[in-house]
């Protein structure tokens, strides 16, 4: 059953990264983009991409305070 929830595991995940793919590169036109005072114009594409890096080290960070809280928990 183990190896089912595996193989379940990697065939979501590979789903996932071909749709982050589709979708990242269908938005191929240029937008302006505003951090802090600076402007910046890049392809959207490349937006989607950067938040995407930036969402999952976020949610990498947290995973592993969690992990850690709990471990010293016990």
């Amino acid at each position: 059953m183990k190896q089912f929830y595996q193989k379940a595991k990697l065939i979501g995940m590979a789903i996932l990264a071909l749709l982050v793919v589709v979708i990242v590169l269908q938005n191929t036109e240029s937008v302006e983009t505003k951090l802090l005072f600076l402007k910046i114009e890049m392809p959207r594409a490349a937006l989607l991409f950067g938040t995407l890096i930036v969402g999952f080290g976020f949610g990498v960070l947290t995973a592993g305070r969690l992990i850690t809280t709990r471990a010293r928990r016990k």
